[in-house]
């Protein structure tokens, strides 16, 4: 995705988004875009807190497809329905099972696919443009894409060199959340190294309280523990080679970042529940089980991204204050910042679609949701004093502050067959290890099976 003088440039600017974390994120937590409904067929000019034009869409139908659950589909509903008011058309949410390309692959089959869907890999999207499934973005999406993400951004979206995705969400993969409180007793500070991270996990653990949380049911919460610790310690340009199987999972590079992992999966105290607990907890209960339990939570630290703000606000925790946030500490010589997103993508063209995908990619639509909480935008238009809460705001601004210069999910951009399975491919794979966190040599043989035979299809 860049050049090796791109790569030059990342250390330095992974450092400064490092800074700007580790200076704004624990700030203590403070306490949508609007249109008008002009009828006229060509369009209503941006008025009155909008700044994109939509078309009169009396009569449209539209159905957008999605994973998301819970919260996040209920706010982005709110979403659509401001497209509503403002075009006239009707928008259908309709949940997605993961991986959303075999759903998908059976609604196209059926005759019946939606609209548009969000996929959460630049992998899925290459699949959809390879199978016949996306058509590409319209010039009115392009214009807005263009006006408001870095080239970065805009790039992960396209298939050689079209663009076909519009990322409407993203994701600042390089946190860790924890319990201010278990931290206080343990006379613990925040680390900035991967050394002061253990030396943390030390106190933490002599206070009498287990140091990690780590959703093992759930394989890409793990793939996500491995990135970071690769991208800091091998660089940026091998973290590029890995991820388009250019070097191998056998590769030197891959047992080091292994072995730096094992320093925590491997120590059984360490882990809420030990490995097997750690195999048996799903990414929500363990966010929910740090912030929980008093002066006695089942861990102290649960690493993850931004969106494990969403799980913190289902316990009495007030993010800022009982849960704090860190950036991943550095391994090698840099912190890394890795992010992950999901974009819209065409799979019905018409004019209702392409308007939906530029009102996706205008800062209107990201700047509600940004309103509601547990939510990040790669959309470099979309006011950081849209997010409702200084830990979020800083989230924000080291994300659009890191430009082109940070490394997108390597799971993400690997064949879903890899990269986005449950119970296959890398998910599999690091779930073993996490079982067994002294068979490094076994693990990267699996790893790189698994990988040549995806990469390999292309599936």
């Amino acid at each position: 995705m860049r050049s090796k003088s791109d790569t030059i440039r990342t250390g330095r600017a992974v450092g400064a988004v490092a800074a700007l974390l580790a200076g704004g994120l624990v700030l203590s937590a403070c306490s949508g875009g609007g249109g008008g409904d002009d009828k006229k067929d060509k369009g209503s000019s941006p008025s009155s807190g909008a700044s994109v034009s939509l078309p009169r869409l009396d009569g449209a139908k539209l159905e957008i497809a999605a994973v998301w659950t819970g919260q996040e589909q209920t706010n982005f509903k709110k979403v659509l329905a401001e497209f509503e008011k403002r075009t006239g058309a009707k928008v259908t949410f309709v949940p997605a099972q993961d991986p959303i390309i075999n759903f998908l692959g059976s609604k196209v089959a059926g005759g019946q696919p939606p609209d548009v869907a969000l996929l959460p890999q630049p992998g899925a999207i290459k699949q959809a443009v390879d199978k016949g499934w996306a058509k590409p973005v319209g010039p009115d999406a392009l214009k807005e894409v263009r006006k408001n993400y870095s080239q970065g951004w805009q790039d992960i979206g396209k298939v050689d060199g079209k663009q076909y995705g519009v990322y409407y969400k993203a994701a600042n993969k390089s946190l860790v959340w924890y319990n201010a409180k278990a931290f206080e007793n343990a006379g613990a500070k925040e680390p900035r190294t991967w050394q002061d991270l253990l030396t943390a996990a030390q106190a933490v653990y002599d206070s009498g309280v287990t140091p990690f949380s780590v959703p093992g049911a759930d394989g890409w919460p793990l793939t996500d523990w491995f990135e970071n610790v690769y991208l800091s310690q091998a660089g940026p340009q091998k973290y590029d080679q890995l991820a388009q199987h250019k070097i191998k999972w056998t590769d030197p590079s891959v047992k080091r970042a292994l072995e730096t992992l094992a320093q925590i999966w491997g120590k059984k105290d360490y882990l809420a529940g030990g490995q097997n607990g750690a195999l048996q907890t799903e990414f929500p209960s363990s966010v929910t089980q740090t912030f929980t339990g008093g002066d006695q939570p089942k861990a102290a630290m649960v690493y993850e991204g931004d969106f494990a703000q969403v799980n913190i606000g289902e316990t009495k925790a007030k993010v800022g204050t009982d849960a704090k946030v860190f950036p991943f500490p550095a391994v090698g010589s840099a912190a890394p910042v890795v992010s992950g997103g999901d974009a819209a993508v065409i799979l019905k063209d018409s004019k209702a679609a392409q308007a939906l995908m530029a009102f996706l990619a205008s800062p209107d639509a990201a700047t509600i949701q940004a309103k509601l909480g547990g939510y990040l935008s790669p959309n470099k238009s979309v006011p950081i004093s849209a997010y409702p809460n200084s830990v979020q705001r800083k989230i924000a601004e080291a994300l659009i502050a890191s430009g082109d210069d940070f490394r997108f999910d390597m799971s993400d951009q690997a064949p879903q067959a890899f990269g986005g399975t449950p119970g296959k491919g890398e998910w599999k794979d690091l779930q073993d290890f996490l079982k067994n966190p002294g068979d490094v040599a076994g693990t990267q043989a699996k790893l790189e099976k698994d990988a040549a035979a995806a990469y390999g299809s292309g599936s």
